[in-house]
């Protein structure tokens, strides 16, 4: 059996987490934008981080397995 749990993960989180196509922090206008498909690097850098964040907790101190 093949452990799916790492690039399944890996890829909706880099999908939910593009700046802009949920939400965008910090937006251009405010400390938070929602759904506005537009992105700056300050917010590139800040949502980098949070992914990687959000990646050390699934597969470092939870251990997320996903077998297929």
């Amino acid at each position: 059996m093949l452990d799916w749990g790492a690039p399944l993960i890996a890829a909706a989180l880099f999908a939910f987490l593009s700046p802009g196509l949920i939400f965008q922090m910090p937006g251009k206008n405010g400390p938070l934008e929602i759904m506005n498909m537009k992105t700056t690097a300050a917010s590139i850098f800040v949502h980098t981080v949070i992914y990687g964040l959000f990646l050390i907790l699934f597969f470092i101190v939870l251990n997320v397995h996903l077998y297929f």
